[in-house]
């Protein structure tokens, strides 16, 4: 299957990726979950690799490569028992850089997304609301245009690399009257007088910072405005399709993790006089897991090769993030299991991987959410199509 979707060229990458993260990355991975804090240094790493701009053009310093380069990159980072650091750097790499990408002015691709690709600048992309959550449409933060600047006002939570980053993309409400269609996106730079940013303090994702956000009368210059004022929704829609199918695959990539490293685990470990693979039931129990984990694979893979081509695949990548994250949950749980006393112990990666993988049918809009969403596709009838052409 696997020579389907990814040639020589992939594996090789693959393989130098695997070899910088043991290097640069996992000696400081205890370190970085225990102080919630990604030292700056290995994001220049990052950037000095390209890693950063696998999916951008060339003339900012990117690679401008297929999609399944970042499943590589994807899949990778799960395996390194930190989700919290892998969302540090896919959601700097895919969701506020995807913005600075589509929305953004020459200038800003010059002045945000190429010292974005390089790991100079970190971004956040602002949208969810303490009052709003997985509503898009339902948030308060406005945008009102005085003279040449806008004045922002309001809150965002729940924002990776929120404390950290250099710069947010921030949907806020500049025609309130309008609802979903009163919306735009905003560039802002996170030194500015009224904002403060203050640190979550979460279940999983330790490694990454995660912040609620507050505007109070921010000043932004007019020019910072991304695309067309009152597109934001659109804007936002376009992306969720790659930013769920990015959960999708980091929830088969940690899941398959899990499976590997308990049935590992299982041949050392003896119970009765022989080793605990040898029990039906158990074996049995992985079987289960690992082919649900290999459907999530499969069907993740195909649809990505369908966006990659420019297909809009709303209703797939929406399915893969439900039955992704939920099979993965799964998984893991059962893994922990496996391993007994110990899968409880913090030394053992599984109770780690256990409260990060959680956050899956959580973040990036909940599986209640995208259950209502495909119900609406699959039993009224409803077709959605791009939003920005």
């Amino acid at each position: 299957m696997n020579s389907i979707y990814f040639t020589e060229e992939h594996e090789l990458f693959r393989e130098s990726l695997r070899n910088f993260l043991q290097i640069e990355v996992v000696p400081h991975i205890e370190k970085w979950e225990k102080t919630g804090t990604i030292e700056r240094f290995i994001w220049k790493k990052f950037g000095e690799m390209g890693f950063f701009g696998i999916a951008y053009p060339e003339a900012y310093g990117g690679m401008n490569l297929d999609l399944f380069y970042t499943v590589v990159f994807l899949e990778e980072l799960q395996k390194i028992k930190s989700s919290g650091f892998a969302a540090a750097m896919w959601a700097h790499a895919y969701l506020a850089m995807t913005h600075l990408n589509a929305e953004g002015d020459e200038r800003i691709k010059r002045d945000y997304l190429a010292p974005s690709i390089a790991g100079n600048k970190i971004g956040a992309l602002c949208i969810s609301e303490p009052f709003g959550g997985s509503d898009v449409a339902g948030m308060r933060t406005t945008a009102v245009k005085k003279g040449n600047k806008y004045v922002i006002n309001g809150s965002k939570t729940f924002i990776t690399n929120g404390v950290y980053a250099d710069y947010y993309i921030v949907a806020a409400k500049t025609s309130p009257d309008l609802g979903n269609k009163g919306i735009s996106i905003f560039l802002m730079d996170t030194n500015l007088k009224g904002i403060n940013a203050t640190k979550l303090d979460k279940l999983g994702w330790r490694a990454s910072d995660t912040a609620e956000i507050s505007f109070d009368n921010v000043e932004i210059p007019e020019e910072n405005l991304m695309g067309e004022a009152d597109k934001g929704f659109p804007y936002i829609m376009q992306h969720f399709a790659l930013e769920r199918l990015i959960m999708a695959v980091n929830a088969h990539a940690r899941a398959e993790y899990a499976i590997d490293y308990t049935i590992d685990y299982m041949s050392q470990r003896e119970a009765f006089g022989t080793t605990i693979n040898k029990f039906q039931a158990l074996r049995h129990t992985m079987v289960d897991h690992a082919t649900e984990v290999e459907h999530c694979k499969i069907f993740n893979y195909a649809a990505i090769a369908r966006l990659d081509k420019g297909e809009y695949v709303v209703k797939e990548a929406t399915m893969a993030k439900l039955k992704s994250t939920k099979v993965a949950d799964e998984a893991i749980y059962s893994c922990l299991q496996m391993l007994g006393g110990y899968g409880y112990m913090e030394e053992y990666p599984l109770a780690r991987l256990l409260r990060d993988s959680r956050l899956g049918p959580i973040g990036g809009g909940t599986s209640e959410i995208l259950r209502e969403i495909l119900s609406k596709m699959i039993i009224d009838k409803q077709s959605y199509q791009p939003a920005v052409k």
